[in-house]
């Protein structure tokens, strides 16, 4: 389904606003980002610097993914 949502972004040229659990894959997927806790606002930006936050990364992405993903310094289409 998420290539899906890419190709047809990509081929439309639209934004779509994506509403996901899957943290990883929306990232990836993703040009910008944001993360809502409790109905607030608590990150955003590319997906690169969601994922070096270490504290999005410790409650959203697991610690494990500390070490797949390089630290960088995120859109809509």
């Amino acid at each position: 389904m998420f290539s899906h949502i890419g190709e047809l972004a990509r081929r439309r040229n639209i934004t779509i606003l994506l509403v996901e659990q899957n943290a990883q894959r929306a990232l990836d997927l993703a040009h910008r980002a944001y993360v809502l806790e409790l109905g607030k606002v608590i990150g955003e930006g590319p997906p690169q610097a969601l994922r070096s936050n270490s504290t999005l990364l410790n409650a959203y992405l697991g610690q494990h993914h500390a070490a797949d993903k390089p630290s960088s310094t995120i859109a809509s289409s």
